[in-house]
């Protein structure tokens, strides 16, 4: 664990470095949010706002209570807003260096017609998490999202855009990595694009989506929905002969309130969703006259989908607070993998369920330091059920019937995550804003896959005149081919093409843990010019690459900044280094298939060895096709002792390194008039170390060489798939960005 005492060393460096310099004075501002009648507020947003236009928020927490830190002297703007409240606006607070000022913020009632937000979408600034290229979604912005999670999940991800490297936009949620997606009900913001080149995250920053979910409230509050669509009011696919009883139903709602007035509260939230969905299968099969016909029918695929998640805020005292949540999901689907040529039979049914636990403390250490834990443990169960006692058989463009080969097969997954982030601000009028911080992620995953144990028997057809040649082609078409075998006709070239059996344990476990350290210093050289810099660093088990170092650097420049009236134009760039984890599915999939564990074996007519191929036409001749199935199917010792294997066996290069991606970027924020704003933003990128999957055992094959017979690097051996990293990608972007809040109840923004 080498990598996990350097990584505290350089974090405890940093702190060490940066504690000489906390007693510089600044000011704070702090109190208590509350309505005309005194009763507290809790998640309203409170911003201080500089005569330059620098914004710092804070959220009010249990008791209604706020703190805005690390401000500089002199006077400032203070806004506070919170659902169903007008705008609460004080433009003559002074902040006075050293002194905690304090500022209770009353929030009257706001009329029906009004809908008022504090935001900065319409003003630059230099603020690194300020970026105008970045998209923050609340109020009735989340209300125009879909109510569906997958489809919410897929709206995110296409407002990210395409700039977040090769695996798409990561979702932080509450500040943990990854999970279920809570309903569109219980959350409150959502923030995409913000701040690409913090040293704070390890995946590039383009294409980040962060969701906060809703706090409790000192008030009793709730909502309900309901949706329905049935299939009386959608017409009948033509390419099916029936049209199945599809339906769309979902309620749920949220409800929440005081537990322990002033301390404690609660916000709790229940979903549920049935959706009927079809399938069309449109197939070519025999009848018990052993007569070619259509088969065309539409079938219903049923999904049920289930979530409730509860969150609790808890102050402990006057600086400290605890937040847990707890959500669990529940999914079920039924006839998965209809359609096409695809017949019922080989339907199969999964279930999935996930628990998830949250907890984050956060502790004022004093006016300008914060401290945050948050701890996250969960557990995913997804099971499939699917008929393998029996073969696929699989007539190339006609149907695929018989079993699924999915048989008895599930993943679970337990991922427990620590992570520590300390904020903090120091320098004359706190011109450095740093953050430092450390997280640990273990991941343990107990897989069991049934898939291809009963076997899968293929027909591909066969050339030269024949008595089943039904269209006289002089091509006998796979259908053709299994008529013929149906029925009884002799002949090797009516046994099936390829048969496919796996073999060996089902069951395999693996764990894979990964540390990351950074720290990030946001330093205001003046008011029109902040300089970034961070530096990450990461390791993970189950490769050896350790020296994973990640430099960030940033700077944005608002010419004019700082004089009596507000820049119009920021100036934004920034270079970094940012690593890519080898995924533990891959370390699955080399352990499975190692040779030993499971065996793929392949039985072929059109093996290029003549000894091979003898013993592959005596094994294709064995088993007895009819329209109920097939029996006498070779079983994997007869396969075995007949017909040596070649395995392909996967593994992992014990050389390999993380893939890391060097990217630079410039873009130019413009205020436009009518409350409209442009952004343009260039990137380029290089990764080198890119992960592919190569054959290193694949036939030494010279141009012009015929390369059926040719030759492996080790004879005795098939194929050798090796994870490696060997690999290099060029990416370059230009991105446009376009936003107007043209009226306050409208908002328009598009990306290009």
């Amino acid at each position: 664990m080498k990598f996990i005492r350097s990584g505290f060393l350089l974090a405890l460096i940093s702190l060490v470095s940066s504690s000489s310099t906390f007693s510089q004075a600044v000011g704070s501002v702090a109190g208590s949010v509350t309505d005309p009648f005194g009763a507290v507020i809790v998640g309203a947003t409170v911003t201080a706002v500089s005569s330059t236009g620098l914004q710092k928020q804070s959220i009010s927490n249990a008791r209604g209570e706020y703190a805005i830190t690390g401000l500089a002297p002199g006077t400032y703007t203070v806004k506070a807003i919170a659902p169903n409240f007008a705008l609460y606006e004080n433009t003559e607070v002074e902040v006075t260096a050293g002194e905690r000022n304090e500022l209770a913020v009353i929030l009257t009632v706001s009329g029906v017609e009004e809908n008022v937000e504090v935001s900065n979408n319409e003003q630059v600034s230099t603020d690194p998490d300020s970026n105008l290229s970045a998209t923050v979604l609340r109020g009735a912005d989340l209300e125009a999202l879909p109510d569906d999670p997958d489809e919410l999940q897929a709206a995110l991800q296409a407002l990210a855009g395409a700039g977040a490297g090769p695996n798409g936009g990561q979702i932080y949620i509450d500040g943990f990595t990854g999970g279920q997606l809570p309903p569109k009900e219980s959350i409150r913001e959502i923030r995409i694009n913000q701040n690409p080149f913090s040293a704070e995250f390890d995946r590039l920053g383009m294409g980040r989506i962060e969701i906060l979910t809703r706090p409790g409230s000192e008030r009793w509050r709730g909502s309900a929905f309901g949706n329905f669509n049935d299939h009386r009011l959608n017409s009948r696919n033509p390419f099916a002969l029936n049209r199945a009883p599809t339906q769309f139903r979902a309620f749920g709602g949220s409800f929440g309130g005081p537990i322990r007035k002033g301390t404690t509260s609660f916000n709790f939230d229940i979903s549920s969703r049935h959706t009927d969905n079809n399938a069309i299968i449109n197939a070519l099969i025999l009848d018990p006259s052993l007569n070619i016909v259509e088969f065309r029918q539409d079938i219903s695929v049923p999904t049920r989908i289930f979530q409730t998640s509860m969150r609790v805020d808890h102050a402990l005292n006057q600086n400290n607070t605890l937040v847990g949540r707890y959500s669990f999901s529940r999914r079920t689907s039924e006839n998965q993998g209809l359609g096409g040529t695809s017949l019922p039979s080989v339907a199969s049914a999964s279930e999935g369920r996930e628990h998830e636990l949250r907890l984050t403390f956060t502790s004022i250490l004093n006016s300008k330091t914060v401290n945050e834990t948050r701890l996250e443990y969960s557990d995913n169960l997804n099971e499939r059920l699917g008929d393998n006692s029996i073969p696929t058989i699989n007539v190339s463009s006609a149907f695929t019937g018989g079993g699924s080969q999915i048989g008895n097969s599930f993943s679970r997954n337990k991922v427990w995550e620590i992570t520590n982030n300390t904020t903090t601000t120091f320098g004359r009028n706190a011109q450095h804003a740093v953050k430092f911080g450390a997280r640990i992620r273990n991941v343990n995953i107990e897989d069991r896959s049934e898939t291809g144990f009963g076997g899968s028997f293929a027909f591909a057809g066969a050339f030269g005149a024949d008595p089943f040649d039904l269209d006289g082609d002089g091509v006998l078409s796979p259908l053709e081919q299994y008529r013929a075998n149906v029925s009884g006709a002799d002949g090797a070239r009516y046994n099936p093409t390829q048969f496919t059996i796996t073999t060996g344990n089902p069951l395999i476990g693996i764990s894979q843990r990964t540390v990351g350290l950074f720290i990030t210093d946001d330093w205001r050289v003046r008011p029109s010019l902040l300089l970034s810099f961070g530096l990450r660093y990461e390791n993970q088990s189950n490769i050896n690459s350790n020296f994973n170092f990640a430099p960030r650097f940033g700077f944005a420049w608002s010419p004019g900044a700082g004089g009596a009236t507000p820049p119009k134009t920021v100036f934004r760039g920034g270079a970094g280094i940012f690593y890519e984890r080898f995924g533990e599915n891959n370390v699955l999939t080399a352990t499975r298939f190692n040779g030993t564990n499971q065996l793929n074996l392949l039985v072929t007519a059109n093996d290029p060895d003549p000894v091979r191929r003898a013993a592959a036409m005596q094994l294709l001749a064995q088993p007895v096709f009819t329209l109920n199935g097939v029996t006498n199917v070779p079983t994997a010792d007869q396969i075995l002792a007949l017909l040596p294997q070649s395995n392909i066996i996967r593994q992992i290069d014990p050389n390999l390194q993380a893939p890391y991606t060097m990217q630079a970027a410039l873009s130019m924020e413009r205020q436009l008039p009518h409350r409209t704003t442009m952004t343009v933003f260039f990137t380029t990128s290089r990764t080198l170390h890119v992960g592919r999957l190569r054959n290193i055992n694949a036939p030494i094959c010279p141009l012009q060489v015929d390369c059926l017979n040719a030759p492996r690097p080790d004879p005795t051996r098939g194929g050798i798939y090796q994870y490696e990293a060997s690999g290099i990608r060029n990416d370059t972007r230009i991105f446009f960005n376009f936003r107007t809040n043209f009226h306050q109840r409208f908002t328009m923004f598009g990306n290009y």
